[in-house]
């Protein structure tokens, strides 16, 4: 049977590495292979790779397992991991991230719970993505696993991502082994206020920004009354907070520059270039006059992440459901999914949870996943790419 390389290619001289090694060991050949793949191994090596800053390491990880497995992966300018197999369509892709939130922490194994950053966002659905890759040989269509190496960040891979005719994506995060088919997007941005700086004993010559506020948040509770996309029937209503408030230097001067950072979390169909402009214009109707106002999205070098929606009687939502998926809902959190969206019906699988009755799980300090529920979602994976392409 092939196995990653370990001593060869991997420190596995160091306590924590060794005891990795030793648990996935211990299930057996029994549990955690899929055609030759050690599923727990893999996962187990994974959680002990850092990847909370620099990704190269597990992008070592990921390119020598799929070499071992017989693959032919290569790492784009961008930092994507891409292999694929078969051709024509339908073309299935299958992603997920390298990447983890900081700090990192030290994998722990108790029973079949691991722990450690990333056991469940997102290494855990990874090992099961690379499991189901491995295992399926396509009959018809092809099927590419393309795993980027910044989705807690800026999402540069994502957004440069070359793919030939997608027909549908399948994204690896946590949830729960529910075949999700929504998620809201998320912008952020700044209201910038102008005003006019005077003494305060004579705050008639100055045009107070602070006082602004008044009408500002105002006209931020009643934007999507006047604006806003309707309730979405999986989604609800699009949600608009003010959360940071910056202004004035001085206790006896009227402040001339306010700016005030807001959360915008999106529901189909809104963009991102329709959300600012209406917002900008309804802002502008808003406040006084003297009163400049001026919307600033947040600056990054890649979209945001919109919102998205999958109709429920895709295809590839119907294979994940006929293979054993939980039925369909909305995913808790953004993800880049939003940018596969547009091109083809998508859906966001994978096991571990966002959160459980216990507090938050995924980005915690005590995240974990089940190693039964990565065995399942690598099966339900396999069954419903067999389904698609088999």
């Amino acid at each position: 049977m092939l196995m990653i390389p370990r001593r060869s290619r991997f420190d596995a001289s160091t306590p924590d590495m060794a005891d990795a090694d030793e648990d996935a060991e211990s299930t057996g050949a029994s549990r955690g292979e899929v055609d030759g793949f050690d599923l727990l191994d893999f996962h187990a090596h994974a959680v002990q790779t850092p990847s909370d800053g620099d990704v190269s390491e597990m992008q070592d990880l990921l390119v020598v397992t799929l070499d071992v497995e017989g693959e032919d992966p290569a790492v784009d300018d961008w930092g994507n991991v891409i292999a694929s197999k078969g051709e024509g369509a339908p073309h299935v892709v299958l992603n997920t991230h390298l990447d983890t939130v900081p700090p990192h922490l030290p994998y722990e194994r108790d029973d079949d719970r691991v722990y450690g950053r990333g056991a469940n966002d997102a290494k855990g659905p990874l090992a099961a993505l690379v499991a189901a890759f491995l295992a399926i040989e396509p009959d018809r269509g092809r099927v590419t696993l393309a795993v980027t190496p910044d989705e807690e960040t800026e999402s540069l891979g994502a957004h440069h991502l070359a793919l030939d005719d997608p027909d549908c994506f399948i994204v690896g995060e946590p949830t729960d082994l529910d075949a999700t088919t929504s998620a809201r997007g998320r912008f952020q941005g700044e209201i910038r206020l102008g005003g006019v700086g005077a003494h305060a004993a004579n705050p008639e010559a100055g045009v107070n920004t602070v006082a602004a506020l008044e009408s500002v948040l105002a006209a931020l509770r009643t934007f999507d009354d006047e604006h806003g996309p309707d309730e979405h029937p999986e989604l609800g209503p699009p949600t608009l907070t003010p959360t940071v408030v910056h202004g004035g230097g001085a206790v006896n001067r009227i402040p001339d520059e306010t700016t005030i950072t807001f959360d915008r979390r999106s529901v189909p169909p809104e963009s991102q270039d329709a959300f600012f402009d209406a917002l900008q214009t309804h802002l502008e109707d808003a406040v006084p006059d003297e009163v400049s106002v001026t919307v600033v999205p947040e600056e990054r070098e890649t979209p945001f992440l919109e919102a998205w929606a999958t109709d429920e009687d895709a295809a590839v939502v119907r294979s994940l459901l006929d293979a054993g998926a939980g039925d369909p809902r909305p995913f808790e959190a953004a993800t880049e999914a939003s940018y596969f969206a547009t091109d083809a019906p998508t859906v966001v699988f994978g096991p571990g949870v966002i959160s459980d009755e216990d507090g938050a799980v995924a980005h915690s300090q005590r995240e974990y996943v089940d190693l039964p529920d990565v065995e399942r979602a690598a099966e339900i994976l396999t069954d419903a790419l067999d389904d698609l392409v088999g």
